[in-house]
């Protein structure tokens, strides 16, 4: 398998109303690929997040994995101070909305 094409399927994966990438944003990190699974963690800007727009978000992953045969499994956690100011500062450059 071409681990390259995945990576590149998984970076193309957009926010549903930010026009960033999710790995740009640093929403989804620690992507790893073993045993037919892709692995990486959700990383939230706030923990309020509607389950809407986090399924949005996972199915557009799953989405991208499909044509590779790969699941994806997940961790989730927030993101610290720092990763929340980089996040809002490409928010607000790249806001599209819904």
């Amino acid at each position: 398998m071409d681990y390259s094409k995945v990576i590149q399927a998984i970076e193309s994966v957009k926010h549903p109303a930010i026009n960033a990438s999710l790995t740009t944003l640093g929403i989804l990190q620690d992507i790893d690929i073993e045993d037919g699974k892709v692995k990486g963690t959700l990383v939230w800007p706030f923990e309020l997040v509607p389950p809407q727009i986090k399924q949005i978000i996972i199915s557009s992953i799953q989405n991208a994995l499909q044509p590779f045969g790969l699941n994806f499994e997940y961790e989730e956690r927030l993101m610290n101070e720092e990763e929340k100011n980089r996040f809002l500062e490409l928010e607000k450059a790249n806001w599209k909305g819904f």
